[in-house]
């Protein structure tokens, strides 16, 4: 939320390309855990949406951009449809693809895919690691699922309790190479070994925080 914009941090400041950030603004998107689709537009307007304040583009190539996001998330059978009447994985589907219309250099994740049901949620993670590997942008990923930040990552940052520090960094492209994980091929015993790492840093770190109540 600090990166977003959307919150101030006491203390430091947020650079992107050597600017400071101040507020919200185009080059951050966010796709929230709850769902935040506008139920009154369709799923194509919803979309399309994302490229309302783009000056970069024409409104012919708006609306190609619309059809090449609503297909990169395999929406392009519901653009008619209003959001009300597609599932939670849909609309999750919607406001990635808004955003990612938006045409961000960042996108903010905030444990988007957490109440979503197992199915789903793999699908989209899976669906997620194809994005990124076509749009190549830089996503921070917030989730409290360790098997999900692993599959995910390139890094996984461990924080503590408040007030939030950094407990550890690890560089998850070094030991599980992204195309294996997207692939389904990764080395499990490395996987889970790196697991059962971030586990008992966890574990390390929830425990320092009982006993410090």
């Amino acid at each position: 939320r600090i990166v977003g914009g959307l919150e101030t941090q006491d203390q430091g400041t947020v650079f992107l390309h050597d600017q400071e950030l101040k507020g919200p603004d185009r080059r951050r998107g966010m796709v929230f855990q709850s769902y935040s689709s506008f139920p009154w537009l369709t799923v194509r307007d919803n979309v399309k949406f994302g490229t309302r304040y783009r000056s970069d583009v024409s409104p012919s190539e708006k609306e190609d951009l619309t059809d090449y996001y609503l297909n990169m998330v395999g929406l392009s059978k519901y653009g008619d449809f209003y959001t009300n009447r597609i599932s939670g994985g849909m609309r999750q589907r919607v406001a990635i693809a808004r955003t990612l219309a938006s045409s961000p250099d960042v996108l903010l994740m905030d444990e988007p895919f957490g109440a979503l049901d197992a199915q789903t949620r793999e699908y989209l993670q899976f669906q997620l690691m194809d994005i990124n590997r076509q749009e190549k942008k830089t996503i921070i990923f917030v989730t409290h699922d360790v098997e999900e930040a692993i599959l995910l990552a390139d890094r996984i940052i461990i924080f503590s309790a408040r007030p939030a520090r950094v407990v550890k960094e690890i560089r998850v492209g070094e030991l599980l190479p992204a195309d294996e994980r997207r692939q389904g091929s990764a080395d499990m015993k490395k996987f889970f070994s790196l697991r059962e790492e971030i586990l008992t840093v966890i574990r390390s770190e929830y425990q320092s925080a009982i006993e410090a109540e």
